[in-house]
């Protein structure tokens, strides 16, 4: 048993979550049943869960907006240097519980409810995911919007509000299939619509070249509408904005066809128009050339662009005048964060407003745009890196075409000044690729326009200077920066993870909450036994709850003894998710081959969605069910091997496995992974990690200490050398008797004995062209695994290794990740200082005349 605990402990228990006076309380049940009855317009005896759920989140919103104006108003005395972090994905999750944990309201809300008679989860249950972003790189700008905030930066996430986000997986029959993720069809109560700032944005037309300038004429036009979502910081009283556009067609859209009788057709045609907002490109790491996902990125580029500079000219308090027109000190009040290339029309399209409507000299606007600018590389794989073909920009965008072609021509007499006579690297780094159909390089575009471009983890960072980038980075090498990826502690622990939250802040207090590496005193209590019991009794029960979903939603019992063994994660060959099916048939065959052994029981969870065209990523999650049907029912095996491919993960479903995981699998080919956040999260919450050392989990195994992470396989220069060598898959087949049994078993029908050929295809790319040489890397992870095996066997030494990954996360934080972008590229101070709080009597006097002035200024 651990010792009890001091009423002094029980306050910083409670605190976490944040205390439940009677008089909060109190407040919450009357605002509750007055968004019941005035907003819904529903009693009690006709209300739904669903009402239920939008009367609390009606009452806890009332809780931001006071501080939300009050934020704005601040930015607008103090008139900071502001961050534009431009995203084509943001994937939010849900909202409800993520603001009650940054206002210090759960304890209040939940006491509140249950007076009521309802059930907080009940009500958290009916939120719908905002699954806006495919998986990392927009769940990532959604732990740095919390950052910011959580650090009183002024800044602004800006992106689309797609109708429809990431797919809904259904598995049918062991298949994926696709769902259209209707998010909206309720509403959303979080989003505040601001019609007065709605934008034009311009498509197709052509240019007219005068003595005074340039002309882009005969555009159709596309009205941009923006819902701003309130972004609050962690109990600072900051609350930042997330503005999101929506497309609406104008007014006169088509409507001359109404004079020729085609009326109705001309209002149905609006639907084109607004098609731009409509849905989420569900591709991952893979460049698909569409005419529609381009008016999408300059749509958002566009419209944010004409925010900015809005913003930027009538930035005085309580005047809607022009207040600034020294374009010259842009840079000095605005930073412009490219989350990767999806967003890098901001540059042609900066430099097409400063040129042609601000009248500025190309020279003094180029040296605006690349101090404003900078860019954010995710990925080394060639196939995901967008090169648009000239025909398409030039029909969609014929202006920004021209101002790409000139800041070429200017790059390549820079690179020809430099290097004479290297006509090999002028065309290695031109802007435009030739040969068979032209195309831009966007990439390339990215870096020749901003002052600092970054890769996502120390290796990534190294990769791009020695591969993709090499020439950029000899020419410029000051240019070439590393920031680390990092999670949101208070969504990722705090919020997920309560039980783990409580128990590390009755060790070392709750300021660790907003300063992570205060994880590091952790190491005092390595050899606590109390402490070790505390982790091992909380990761128990995170495992006995989800073990209750499991068994509810996939009717297969549960051995909550078993290790939870969790791969999840976008399906793609490079995560190798099929090194993970060899590990899991190979374990069955050993089960089989020695039944009365003792063998350590696993359940075996793999989850992600497929990108609906990447036919290989949607066999792979037939054959991981189908391994599921075999092992599952086989009564030699019992309980002591159990898979389970969990169906249509997203934020929701990562914050009830990731706590419960003990074994964390980041299994890509060393080398691919830009960084994984996902390694991080399992990290935070108490699960060891079995990895390749690429992408993050290099410098996580250097804050833990590599002994505490099981680690196997090639590094990148391994990988390397295999590519001269040449990998030859059946080299391994040939010598591994037990790699060579799984893929016959695969081959041969054994997991699908009704279709025998179901799984030739896989076999045949494991066997004869497998980029990322999976039989390289599997006798080395069989034998990782056994000493995971072996190590789990012996709880008390798991438990200490579990200690020391928690108390290695400090670096894995999203506010250290932040300070860095802040400091070292956006020129930002981050502060922890609070903003006083919209009922402080202070604030309230000095206020009460500015509340008129600040709706000009949002």
């Amino acid at each position: 048993m651990s010792k009890p605990l001091s009423d002094h402990d029980k306050k910083k228990q409670i605190s976490v979550r944040g205390l439940a006076g009677v008089e909060n309380v109190s407040d919450l049940k009357q605002n509750f049943n007055r968004h019941l009855h005035f907003t819904l317009v529903k009693d009690r005896n006709v209300a739904t869960k669903r009402d239920y759920y939008f009367a609390l989140a009606n009452t806890v919103r009332d809780h931001l907006v006071g501080r939300w104006i009050r934020t704005q108003q601040h930015y607008y005395e103090k008139d900071p240097k502001r961050v534009y972090y431009i995203s084509l994905e943001f994937y939010m999750g849900r909202t409800l519980q993520n603001t009650m944990v940054n206002l210090a309201l759960e304890n209040a809300c939940d006491e509140a409810m249950y007076q009521l008679g309802l059930d907080m989860e009940e009500l958290e249950d009916m939120e719908e995911d905002a699954g806006l972003g495919n998986g990392g790189l927009g769940r990532l700008a959604a732990c740095f919007l919390d950052s910011m905030a959580s650090l009183g930066l002024a800044a602004y996430g800006y992106g689309i509000r797609y109708e429809f986000g990431i797919f809904n997986q259904k598995i049918v029959n062991g298949w994926q299939v696709e769902e259209a993720d209707d998010w909206l069809r309720y509403g959303n109560p979080w989003e505040k619509a601001r019609p007065e700032y709605m934008r034009p944005v311009h498509f197709y037309g052509r240019t007219e070249h005068h003595p005074d300038g340039v002309k882009w004429v005969d555009t159709q036009v596309v009205l941009a509408l923006p819902y701003d979502t309130p972004v609050p910081g962690y109990r600072n009283n900051v609350v930042n904005t997330m503005r999101l556009w929506s497309a609406k067609a104008p007014c006169e859209f088509n409507l001359k066809d109404f004079n020729v009788g085609g009326y109705i057709q001309a209002v149905l045609d609006r639907n084109l128009a607004e098609n731009i907002s409509r849905v989420l490109y569900p591709n991952d790491n893979f460049f698909e050339g569409k005419e529609l996902r381009l008016k999408q990125e300059y749509f958002v580029v566009s419209a944010t662009l004409q925010d900015i500079i809005r913003r930027f000219k009538v930035s005085k308090f309580g005047s809607r005048e022009i207040a600034r027109t020294d374009f010259t000190k842009l840079p000095d009040k605005v930073a412009i964060q490219l989350n990767d290339t999806h967003p890098a029309m901001a540059i042609p399209e900066l430099m097409r407003v400063l040129v042609d409507e601000e009248k500025l000299g190309w020279e003094m606007a180029w040296d605006i745009c690349v101090r404003t600018c900078a860019y954010t590389n995710h990925t080394v794989l060639p196939e995901a890196l967008e090169r648009w073909p000239v025909d398409l920009f030039a029909h969609l965008l014929p202006r920004h075409l021209e101002i790409v072609y000139e800041i070429n021509r200017r790059h390549l007499e820079v690179i020809a000044a430099k290097y004479p006579g290297d006509i090999g690297r002028l065309s290695r780094m031109s802007l435009i690729e030739e040969g068979g159909q032209k195309r831009i390089n966007m990439a390339h575009l990215c870096i020749v326009g901003s002052h600092a471009v970054n890769g996502v983890a120390q290796i990534h960072s190294d990769i791009l200077k020695a591969t993709i980038f090499k020439d950029f980075y000899e020419m410029e090498p000051h240019k070439f920066q590393n920031k680390t990826n990092g999670i949101t502690p208070r969504r990722w622990l705090v919020m997920c993870n309560p039980g783990l939250a409580e128990v590390i802040a009755e060790r070392i207090g709750e300021d660790y909450i907003r300063d992570l590496d205060q994880l590091q005193s952790l190491r005092n209590f390595v050899n606590d036994d109390a402490f070790i019991r505390d982790i091992a009794k909380v990761k128990q029960e995170n495992k006995l709850k989800f073990a209750v979903h499991l068994e509810e939603h996939y009717k297969v019992k549960i051995n909550p003894n078993s290790m939870f063994d969790i791969q999840v994660k976008r399906i793609h060959e490079y995560k190798r998710q099929l090194l993970n099916c060899l590990h899991i048939i190979t374990y069955y065959n050993r089960i089989k081959k020695e039944p009365n052994k003792q063998w350590t029981p696993r359940t075996i969870m793999i989850g992600g969605k497929a990108a609906p065209g990447y036919h290989t990523a949607k066999m792979i999650i037939r054959l991981i069910t189908a391994i599921g049907e075999v092992v599952n029912n086989d009564p030699v095996v019992g309980d002591r091997l159990k898979v389970i491919f969990l169906e249509n993960y997203r934020v929701t479903l990562a914050e009830k496995a990731i706590p419960a995981a003990d074994l964390s699998e980041q299994i890509s080919t060393a080398g691919t992974e830009a960084s994984g956040t996902g390694n991080m999260k399992f990290m935070l919450n108490g699960a060891l990690t079995i990895g390749t050392m690429d992408g993050a989990n290099v410098e996580m195994a250097e804050e833990a200490g590599e002994d505490n992470l099981f680690i196997f396989g090639m590094r990148v220069d391994d990988v390397d050398e295999l590519d001269r060598k040449g990998y030859c898959a059946e080299e391994y087949y040939n010598r591994l008797p037990e790699l060579k049994q799984a893929i016959d078993q695969i081959a041969g029908g054994f997991f699908s004995p009704k279709q025998p050929d179901l799984f030739k295809e896989i076999v045949n790319m494991l066997m004869h062209h497998d980029r990322f040489k999976v039989f390289a890397d599997y006798e080395d992870y069989m034998k990782c695994q056994e000493k995971v095996n072996a190590l789990y066997k012996n709880p008390k030494e798991w438990t200490k290794k579990v200690i020391y990954n928690i108390a290695g996360c400090g670096k894995f934080s999203s506010d250290r990740t932040i300070a860095q972008y802040a400091r070292e590229i956006w020129g930002m101070e981050p502060t922890l200082e609070k903003l006083p709080a919209p009922d402080d009597k202070m604030y309230l006097m000095m206020t009460s005349d500015k509340c008129k002035k600040i709706i000009f200024l949002l």
